[in-house]
């Protein structure tokens, strides 16, 4: 048996757990949530962006065709309702579970003018305050976190472009704790920040490459999951122990335990782009990865498998 991580927080891969309808593809996968019910919701870049399985991974229904282009974030609210985040789309989207769209932030194939502050331009995930208020990370063409109240009005935005605290280089990915923290995946920083509700700077957690994911489990000092994005560049993309991988921390940014091999690749302990994840209630993991987009920077002379693979289970021993 192949095992992952170390201590409690060890876990097997599952093999072939979605059991997708004939002829269907993932593609690839943006992000992945997980409800009360322990059902799964994949959110992907295929012909059906979601996908809903059981934790058996029973095919459950499929929805949002012709409305999502660009699947990237999901987060799933103590309401059981998704707040679903479309880069290429420039909105985020409340739905239900059974894909009825309650809300929408932003307008749909429309950007804010580049690094302009305004939101939104390719904005990334979502998360929310103990309170309800919504924290929108933008993202690409922006680089800056956005806070709504309940009812969809904008309260505040913060940060710029740069690498100073309080700047981001690709806010890819945000999260809320009970106690109102909120984090911030600082992709090409290599760094999580840490502010309070308002914006203020407190802390970063480093010795990360390219955090991309990010989970919380409800609860006080809850532990972070950390999707990390390896190296693609020329010079580097072969080097070890830069991941892609998943790295588990207390809520202080503590390593508690790493998943994945030395360099990326299609072993059963390895990853090629851990994009979305998320933890079910009895604490196995959930990852999606972007393996098209990442495979020809990873392996320019290969070509890409038929067979190459997009969601991934681990489940906790």
């Amino acid at each position: 048996m192949t095992t992952m991580g170390s201590g409690d927080f060890t876990y097997e891969p599952v093999d072939d757990w979605a059991k997708l309808p004939p002829g269907w593809l993932f593609k690839e996968i943006g992000g992945i949530g997980v409800d009360s019910r322990d059902n799964v919701y994949v959110f992907n870049r295929g012909e059906h962006p979601m996908i809903v399985f059981d934790r058996d991974g029973n095919f459950l229904r499929s929805w949002g065709e012709g409305i999502f282009p660009r699947a990237h974030g999901v987060f799933v609210a103590p309401d059981e309702t998704l707040w679903l985040t479309d880069d290429a789309d420039h909105t985020v989207r409340q739905c239900t579970t059974e894909g009825k769209i309650l809300l929408t932030l932003g307008t749909p194939g429309k950007p804010a003018p580049y690094m302009s502050g305004d939101p939104f331009h390719r904005c990334t995930h979502t998360a929310m305050s103990p309170q309800g208020d919504l924290y929108v990370s933008d993202g690409y063409g922006n680089a800056r976190v956005h806070k709504y109240a309940p009812d969809g009005r904008l309260l505040m935005s913060w940060g710029s472009s740069g690498t100073n605290p309080g700047e981001f280089n690709i806010a890819h990915n945000i999260t809320c704790d009970a106690d109102g923290w909120v984090y911030v995946a600082d992709r090409e920083n290599h760094r999580v920040q840490v502010f309070d509700a308002d914006g203020k700077y407190e802390t970063q957690w480093n010795n990360l490459h390219r955090p991309c994911g990010l989970f919380m489990p409800a609860g006080k000092c809850p532990i972070c999951y950390i999707g990390e994005l390896g190296p693609v560049q020329r010079v580097n993309r072969d080097a070890p122990n830069l991941g892609p991988r998943v790295t588990i921390t207390d809520h202080t940014g503590k390593h508690l335990a790493r998943l994945g091999g030395i360099r990326a690749g299609l072993g059963p302990d390895q990853f090629l782009a851990p994009h979305g994840l998320s933890v079910d209630s009895r604490g196995d993991i959930y990852v999606g990865e972007v393996s098209w987009t990442q495979w020809p920077q990873l392996f320019p002379n290969q070509p890409m498998p038929d067979d190459l693979q997009s969601l991934r289970k681990f489940r906790k021993l």
